[in-house]
């Protein structure tokens, strides 16, 4: 076990505001000790082993996985709850009708009970941290307060934590306050509630990543939204990649998709062998914090320093970069165990064992009717694992975006690809982007709903004024990035995808990169610039071209249905709907009638 240190005997800083923090939530939660992390090697295996011997973590067969775990959390807290998260601003009209509010007072009122003695006969871990690379203007510091030894060890590959975030922080106070607390996982105890104003997040009675490590979700989303819009950038739950032709030139895209719709897939993507000398690199595939360089485009960064994805789905057909990352000093949570103590989910490559040990530690046979991995299982694996990991990840400048890319999972009427008239319009085609819902939150699944750059569960402050704020940017971005919107899902009458996916949305990709260099042209529909006949490079592919077809198809009638749905969106938003974009959605109604 780590050494036993009080609140400030042998902290790494001298700084005040921090200190005093630390020692007020300490005696608040009152834990056995408190134990500062420092983010080293030693320490990772110290903390490894104390999770062994908890219980916490079960080590996985090293000679197939060195260094990798397996953790199973309590059948309970398997997801984000977006009913229990809370936008806590001092009025509700701040936090507006897509979140859930509570007044500060209350909230700080409600959770000091619960945190009071919450850590007796626990450890307490100081986790420093940094979010965003080392030197960037964007750079943001954190600490987060857990009894977690999971968080922890979740936390040091998830962000750059330890000596590298104090150093930063020196002697300033301004640092965002993260408490988390796993409780009893009651979930009617169950709170993650954040301060915008305060730059504070407290979580308590979960230990579900989304929930848990304060520096995701929570601080680069919820907390940095607000950050960007009072500062004047973009926090966005977005991936980012890099296209690197075969004479050497590289254009980054950002993309949008809700959680579960393939944005780690697409953003470890390898080009088929009809695309041989192109390559994509991954800068991040999960957020973006964009701003405005000298030179009047938009640059970008990855805040995050690893990849918590799910794993279910991910094999070798479908994203064989992720599975070369995952090989390693990776911790999984509530996937399946073989036998020989290796990890399994659905969709895995290969055929199914005869029997594993299921994500609850039940033994599983082959075909039984329950699933041996959660469907939100997940992986936390350092980003350097990426064999894929563009050179660029740390500068501290970020990546020029030339394009923005809106995508979900729709079974119907949104077309394959199609680009966005002007960034007024492309807003429009963000801030209505509708999805299917997926096993990430909780919920039903497979029901569409309004998902605004997918961030509906994860704007920390009312959400039409973050599209006002999407709108207003355009004036401080002299050369802003093309906007187009994807939808990989389309589905046949008989239900069946088609498009294939995966390696082969490259060719999607590559029309997006052309337009973005104005290289090649399109077709002007009701909706937007499409590929023209040609214009998509189908060459190698081995499906029908009616199916192509029927994915490019725009039906008149669904999008008379689809606009009635985003009219009812916009009575959401109430007085704060932008005026602009419900003129787009107007202007469509018109072109359609």
């Amino acid at each position: 076990m780590a050494k036993q240190e009080t609140a400030e005997a042998s902290a790494p800083t001298r700084n005040p505001a921090l200190l005093s923090w630390v020692r007020d939530m300490a005696a608040l939660c009152k834990p056995d000790r408190v134990v500062w992390c420092d983010g080293s090697e030693e320490e990772r295996v110290r903390l490894t082993e104390y999770a062994v011997e908890t219980g916490v973590l079960i080590p996985l067969n090293q000679k197939k996985r060195p260094g990798c775990y397996l953790h199973r959390s309590n059948p309970n807290d398997v997801a984000r709850v977006e009913h229990l998260t809370f936008i806590c601003t001092p009025s509700k009209d701040e936090a507006g009708p897509t979140n859930n509010w509570m007044e500060p007072g209350e909230a700080y009122s409600k959770l000091t009970k619960l945190f009071d003695g919450s850590m007796k006969d626990r450890t307490l871990y100081v986790v420093p941290y940094l979010m965003g690379p080392v030197g960037s203007p964007l750079a943001k510091v954190g600490i987060e307060l857990t009894d977690s030894v999971y968080v922890a060890l979740n936390m040091r590959i998830m962000t750059r934590m330890g000596k590298q975030a104090l150093d930063l922080l020196g002697n300033h106070s301004d640092f965002n306050r993260g408490l988390h607390c796993t409780g009893d996982l009651n979930p009617e105890r169950r709170y993650i509630c954040h301060f915008p104003q305060d730059n504070t997040i407290w979580s308590f009675g979960s230990g579900y990543g989304g929930n848990a490590l304060l520096g995701k979700k929570c601080l680069a989303l919820r907390i940095g939204s607000y950050l960007g819009r009072t500062e004047g950038w973009f926090a966005e739950h977005m991936l980012i990649l890099g296209v690197e032709s075969p004479d050497g030139q590289t254009t980054y895209v950002a993309g949008a998709f809700p959680s579960a719709c393939g944005k780690t897939n697409f953003a470890m993507l390898i080009p088929p062998k009809r695309f041989a000398g192109w390559k994509v690199w991954t800068v991040g595939d999960d957020i973006a914090w964009m701003r405005v360089g000298k030179d009047g485009r938009l640059w970008a960064v990855n805040p995050e320093n690893g990849y918590f994805g799910v794993a279910p789905g991910t094999n070798f057909a479908s994203n064989p970069n992720a599975m070369a990352t995952i090989a390693k000093d990776t911790i999984f949570t509530n996937v399946a165990m073989t036998k020989d103590g290796d990890v399994w989910w659905e969709g895995m490559d290969g055929p199914v064992p005869d029997e594993l040990i299921d994500w609850q530690g039940r033994p599983w046979k082959k075909g039984c009717q329950e699933k041996a991995a959660h469907p939100n299982s997940r992986f936390t694996a350092p980003m350097n694992n990426n064999p894929a990991l563009s050179r660029a990840v740390n500068d501290p400048d970020g990546v020029p975006i030339s394009a923005i890319i809106f995508g979900g999972r729709r079974a119907t009427t949104v077309p394959l690809v199609l680009q966005s008239f002007n960034w007024g319009h492309g807003v429009f085609l963000g801030a209505t982007l509708g999805s299917e819902t997926t096993a990430a939150a909780t919920g039903k699944v497979g029901v569409v709903r309004r998902d605004p750059m997918a961030m509906l569960p994860f704007t920390g402050y009312n959400m039409g004024q973050y599209l006002q704020h999407w709108l207003q940017m355009q004036t401080k971005i002299p050369y802003p990035p093309k906007i187009f919107q994807v939808n990989w899902f389309r589905k046949s009458k008989d239900g069946k995808f088609l498009w294939p996916g995966f390696g082969e949305n490259m060719r999607v990709l590559k029309w997006i990169v052309d337009r973005s260099h104005v290289r090649v042209g399109g077709q002007e529909t009701l909706l937007g610039w499409v590929p023209k006949a040609g214009d998509l490079d189908l060459s190698g592919l081995d499906i029908p071209s009616e199916l192509v077809d029927e994915a490019t198809s725009i039906s008149t009638q669904e999008w008379k249905e689809e606009l009635q749905s985003q009219g009812e969106f916009f009575e959401l938003l109430g007085k704060h709907a932008p005026e602009a974009l419900q003129l787009q959605r107007k202007l469509l109604l018109a072109r359609l009638s």
